[in-house]
């Protein structure tokens, strides 16, 4: 029989699903009925010092939706606003309530040694069983000279892993940031400096959208807006990079986070590398319940896959990645056309004529293949809306 049970360093985990630190964890009350209904543990919405001033924007959501299903996501969502001692007493009550949950306390200082160290040392007298530093926050937080204004320079992210590490009591991940040239650096250089692992990746950077009418970017904050954090199921192939990067780099633990709204999406993470993952905007999106069949799915893959626990697939997919140069380029690909399927729109010769290669035809309605001007890109298989064309 599978199990969902994961060991990452000396840490266990009923199931490798966590929330997110995010508007999730924000709330011990919120996190209190996560918990009851399932999830593995929590990294809770990042801590500060109490002098750190957070104040809010209104609306500070926007979203980009296909068929009303939420795609893309935007925040601009400061950290935490509860106290340090607010987080203490929360903690507590967590870790009596339930002692096999996993909590990890989400921390951001300013660049300052005092100020992390104190920050650490007060959160070692909690239960939490690891600490997440915070160097990626991209909106907001960079302002302070934080945030993602630590997470792109390797020499201020090792510094800071550096101080955490001479006082901490737990393991520490560093939160990572997809938004630099070579996250692999980073990965290294915190790595160097003992950090027990990572955390990738934190949102990207971007701008939703643009009311066309008035010429205000999304979302509107009274007629302004700033460049925000993106996430949800379209940032997934960007995190799935950025960890098989990561674990190039190194062989610590690592948590995928970015576009998991899925046990599929969990398993492609670990698949790449990563230990366990992180969620978040699929819960903002449809409530904590989603766990339920994410739990249910990824046991009956590990069970039709005859594998024993989420660890038997880690590194399966990273395996076969290589470089450019390595691949196996003697082979060609040809589309075969299900005629049974296909609707004779000539879509796929039209794409295939102005992509430079007219290899596909309609011709006395049906679609014809020149093999001798096909290059077996595949294009044709990803445009045709009813999947009548296959690479062969």
């Amino acid at each position: 029989m599978a199990t969902l049970k994961t060991k990452i360093l000396n840490i266990e985990f009923e199931n490798p699903f966590l929330l997110a630190s995010a508007p999730p964890t924000a709330r011990i009350e919120s996190i209190d009925k996560a918990f009851n209904l399932g999830w593995g543990g929590a990294v809770l919405k990042t801590i500060t010092p109490d002098n750190l001033e957070m104040i809010e924007a209104s609306p500070r959501y926007a979203a980009w939706k296909l068929n009303n299903k939420i795609c893309g996501f935007e925040n601009i969502e400061m950290l935490s606003h509860l106290t340090v001692q607010e987080w203490l007493n929360g903690i507590s009550y967590l870790k009596a309530k339930h002692p096999t949950k996993v909590v990890i306390a989400s921390i951001m200082a300013p660049v300052v040694k005092e100020e992390w160290q104190k920050l650490v040392c007060t959160l070692n007298q909690t239960l939490i069983d690891a600490f997440e530093l915070n160097f990626s926050c991209p909106h907001g937080m960079p302002e302070k000279g934080i945030g993602m204004a630590i997470g792109t320079s390797a020499d201020i992210s090792a510094m800071i892993t550096g101080w955490v590490k001479e006082v901490a009591e737990k393991p520490v991940f560093v939160k990572l940031s997809p938004n630099v040239s070579n996250i692999a650096e980073i990965a290294r250089a915190v790595i160097d400096a003992k950090a027990d692992g990572v955390s990738a990746i934190n949102t990207v950077q971007s701008v939703m959208g643009v009311d066309l009418d008035t010429f205000e970017p999304q979302p509107n904050v009274n007629g302004t807006s700033t460049f925000g954090g993106y996430s949800g199921m379209a940032i997934k192939p960007i995190g799935l990079r950025c960890v098989a990067q990561i674990r190039h780099a190194t062989d610590k633990p690592i948590l995928g986070i970015g576009g998991v709204s899925s046990w599929h999406d969990a398993a492609e993470y670990m698949t790449m590398g990563a230990d366990a993952v992180q969620v978040c905007t699929e819960v903002m999106a449809n409530g904590y319940g989603v766990i339920k069949h994410m739990c249910e799915g990824l046991l009956n893959y590990l069970e039709q896959k005859k594998m024993n626990s989420p660890a038997d697939l880690k590194n399966k997919a990273f395996e076969k990645l290589t470089m450019h140069k390595k691949l196996n380029k003697q082979r060609q690909y040809y589309p075969a056309i299900d005629e049974a399927v296909c609707l004779k729109c000539g879509k796929c010769a039209l794409i295939c004529d102005e992509q430079e290669h007219s290899a596909l035809h309609l011709e006395n309605g049906k679609i014809t293949v020149d093999t001798s001007k096909c290059i077996g890109c595949g294009l044709c298989s990803l445009v045709c809306s009813r999947g009548a064309i296959k690479m062969k």
